[in-house]
């Protein structure tokens, strides 16, 4: 495919960016930058996968003290996370959203379920299964159960029945969050915790019955549950979500559980050869003070010199482990890198200022959590998910008749060239959906410029981006220009912002600005912020807009590079080849919905002229069929 050059020359002398949404273009209208278009064949498949998710936000009925729920959601008074957006409780009046503003919020190509709220994931017989925590009643959280769906390519779906419901004793207030683990004999073992009827979080045991179907359609719990009980020490709730096991050279399989002592975070480690009898570690994994409580453990083995993803109980010298946790305090994912010592199974992170809870995190959005990884042995790779929450009210959830999604599932991989992070980036099956496709080389952005790009309808992108900078006047930048993302897409300095704007309307009432702010440059690499603007997203008044911000290690010879994932109302977006991730939640009105959604380019910065080159897929939409009902 031949590209366009689009080395253009902006006369325009305001800032649309900055300006009210009246004055964003002149008379005439916006003059779109086209492209060239390909179409390209998309294979069809119909797949599985899994995945897991925890609880919706919760907003007082009359009958609640508001002073109290306003600061606490669903779920806190059974001793779990909340997951929760307490601060748009404060609204009285909820936005008046439409049939249609709402209908346009459900996603195309992202995992979720088919009404209502929405944890082990693992393949099996060329199926991916993906099972999530579940409220079969209402789109917020409670009577949580395990969701099961299936894929063969982790794009499209197939809805199964329920695999687990809370019908017994020691899980009856929720089936919550587990892993799977895979035997070397086949067999399939199904940790989770469970919610007893005393409110005590307990481990339990569930397999499927018949391992020859492929479906994994029926699931039994063991009879010798509860498994283990919180030890002494460990409160009656803060014990839970088991990892995947891995076997030790002593041939005994291990499991982390998340625990806290006081605000001391921490992964108890169990050991077993049957997954019925465990003993407990006198040490821990791991501890970092002041993090508070550990949820959604994950404890996994990456390559330091390759790509390849590795088995759980893969260890050795070009090996490091990835500790994970997903605070409850905070209500974010934060790794770490560090070593694994089988000899008394402790890790030590490399960079003890970049520990569990103080450092990386895996997505810088605010609104990903309780994300699990799983080996896929197929495509030999690691492949992570993670639940998104909904950040508009729970009316609207309500409404609209459901909550909660998953992202599209990401490889991990091991950052050879910073050697301290990891690289995130959607499977490939994403590229599947790929329909018509429009490439801008080279398109001139001047200081305080705006571009639109024609390219039709914008709700559903694959967006690749690269930026040359330019220096204009080396005067005015100053020695230290580390400051971050600001207020917004709307700052200007010397060296940013720029970038994309998603989801906007052609006067720029609602948009979604994706961007880069640069700083000096010092021995090769420099720090660039990578940034995502929902404050002018919506003109709701009762949805969380906020300024999330990253940092990014960006070497002196790379370019500056993007991918943007759009699907209705999230997006999720991936700096210098996935060094950093954030996800994103937007609820525009009816002003961006459907065909009026568009795409533009922007410079806010005033000592540098950007050149921006990107392609642009339009994406196809997932297919997710519900389980034939005569089928069981």
């Amino acid at each position: 495919m031949e590209a366009i050059d689009h080395d253009v020359e902006l006369t325009t002398h305001h800032t649309p960016l900055l300006d009210p949404p009246s004055l964003a273009r002149d008379s005439g209208g916006w003059r779109p930058l086209r492209g060239t278009l390909m179409l390209f064949g998309s294979i069809v498949f119909i797949l599985s996968l899994g995945g897991l998710i925890i609880k919706q936000r919760h907003e007082p009925s009359e009958s609640e003290p508001k002073s109290i729920i306003a600061l606490l959601g669903r779920g806190i008074g059974e001793g779990v996370s909340a997951k929760s957006n307490p601060s748009l409780n404060s609204y009285n009046v909820s936005y008046d959203w439409t049939n249609a503003m709402l209908s346009w919020q459900r996603t195309a190509f992202h995992f979720q379920p088919q009404n209502n709220w929405m944890n082990g994931p693992l393949f099996h017989k060329g199926w991916y299964h993906l099972f999530y925590q579940y409220n079969p009643d209402s789109a917020v959280w409670g009577n949580i159960s395990w969701g099961h769906a299936v894929s063969t390519d982790l794009i499209h779906w197939l809805y199964l029945p329920i695999a687990l419901l809370p019908d017994t004793w020691y899980d009856l207030n929720g089936v919550w969050s587990g892993s799977a683990t895979l035997l070397p004999d086949g067999r399939i073992i199904m940790l989770y915790t469970g919610d007893t009827n005393q409110f005590v979080q307990v481990q339990n045991i569930a397999y499927p019955t018949n391992l020859s179907d492929p479906l994994l359609l029926h699931w039994a719990k063991d009879p010798h549950n509860p498994l283990l009980l919180p030890p002494p020490g460990i409160g009656p709730k803060n014990f839970r979500d088991p990892t995947t096991a891995w076997i030790g050279p002593d041939q005994k399989w291990r499991i982390l559980l998340g625990s806290k002592v006081n605000k001391t975070g921490l992964s108890l480690v169990y050991k077993t050869k049957d997954f019925i009898h465990y003993e407990l570690n006198d040490n821990y994994l791991h501890a970092v003070p002041g993090t508070g409580m550990w949820e959604c453990v994950d404890f996994y083995p990456v390559s330091t010199n390759g790509f390849e993803g590795l088995d759980t109980s893969v260890n050795g010298p070009l090996v490091k482990h990835v500790l994970k946790a997903s605070l409850d305090d905070t209500k974010m994912d934060h790794y770490a890198i560090g070593r694994y010592f089988v000899e008394n199974d402790t890790w030590v992170p490399d960079n003890p200022n970049e520990d569990v809870g103080i450092g990386l995190r895996l997505d810088y959005g605010g609104i990903y959590y309780a994300s699990k990884t799983f080996y896929d042995q197929y495509k030999k790779r690691r492949v992570l998910w993670g639940w998104i929450k909904e950040t508009d009210s729970e009316s609207a959830d309500l409404k609209k008749g459901w909550a909660s999604l998953q992202t599209i599932p990401r490889t991990v991989v091991f950052d050879n060239k910073t050697g301290t992070n990891l690289l995130q980036w959607p499977v490939e099956e994403v590229e599947s959906l790929r329909l018509s496709s429009v490439e801008f080389e080279g398109v001139l952005l001047k200081p305080g410029s705006i571009v639109p790009l024609d390219i039709g309808s914008a709700t559903q992108l694959d967006i690749f981006g690269e930026f040359e900078i330019e220096l204009l006047a080396s005067e005015g930048i100053g020695e230290d220009n580390n400051v971050g993302c600001g207020g917004g897409a709307v700052d200007r300095r010397p060296l940013g912002p720029f970038g994309i704007v998603v989801i906007a309307d052609d006067q720029l009432s609602e948009l979604t600005p994706i961007y880069l702010t640069l700083s000096n440059t010092t021995n090769g690499t420099s720090t660039t912020y990578f940034c995502v603007d929902e404050t002018r997203s919506s003109k709701a008044p009762d949805v969380s807009k906020q300024v999330y911000e990253s940092k990014v290690p960006v070497f002196s010879d790379e370019k500056l590079s993007t991918r943007v994932l759009v699907d209705h109302s999230i997006i999720e977006s991936f700096a210098q080849g996935g060094r950093s991730v954030i996800t994103s939640r937007v609820y525009p009105t009816e002003e961006v919905i459907y065909g009026a959604a568009r795409l533009f380019l922007f410079n806010n910065a005033t000592h540098i002229n950007i050149k921006a080159s990107l392609k642009i897929w339009q994406l196809n939409s997932a297919f997710i069929h519900p389980f034939p009902q005569h089928i069981q």
